[in-house]
């Protein structure tokens, strides 16, 4: 049997409205879907990079005062691969100077020091930069980090290559980029501040 709907139909009209509208409905559900899925994405993507086996979490640095030339970064990064990769510099366009640094307490005298030749890290293994320990030392900086806004850097691994990340800027006295990472007064390795 063949339905044929004439232009001057009522039939016609109706059902081309009714299918009309239902294609709008299904493209603002598609696109309402896709909006999410986007901010989602956008909300995650902020605080984690990702380049090849690793995995940047949460690069932060605290605010600094007006006249401050040096501030710190911090991030975990884990590699999932299996074979071992090394950060072997930092680049930062609002400091001069940014190197991986590492901070030890020797005959009870806290020291800080460059790391010669990077930073490694392990197949399986995550590495923290935190206050106190590993982090990244920003130097000659250019203006002062704004509690709320973001630096721009790079970090350049052996193997990985170049990956862009972003610096969420924090407190001034952050010990953690927020209170769910806070180790109630324990920097990593079991120091107490």
């Amino acid at each position: 049997m063949r339905h044929v709907l004439h232009a001057g139909s009522g039939t016609g009209r109706s059902l081309a409205s009714l299918i009309i509208a239902s294609l709008r409905h299904a493209m603002l559900v598609l696109a309402g879907l896709c909006l999410t899925a986007g901010l989602a994405l956008g909300t995650a993507a902020a605080h984690e990079f990702k380049a090849g086996t690793l995995t940047i979490g949460h690069p932060w640095t605290r605010a600094t005062p007006p006249s401050a030339k040096v501030g710190g970064g911090f991030m975990s990064i884990t590699n999932n691969g299996t074979s071992p990769d090394r950060l072997v510099a930092v680049e930062c366009e609002a400091a001069g100077v940014a190197e991986i640094h590492h901070m030890a307490t020797e005959n009870g005298v806290m020291k800080m020091q460059a790391v010669p030749g990077g930073l490694e890290i392990a197949p399986g293994a995550t590495v923290k930069l935190a206050p106190g320990g590993y982090h990244v030392m920003f130097m000659e900086l250019k203006q002062p980090f704004t509690q709320g806004s973001s630096i721009k850097g790079t970090l350049v691994f052996e193997k990985a290559g170049r990956v862009p990340v972003s610096f969420k800027v924090e407190a001034i006295a952050s010990k953690a980029p927020d209170a769910h990472h806070d180790h109630g007064g324990k920097m990593h390795g079991g120091k107490t501040q």
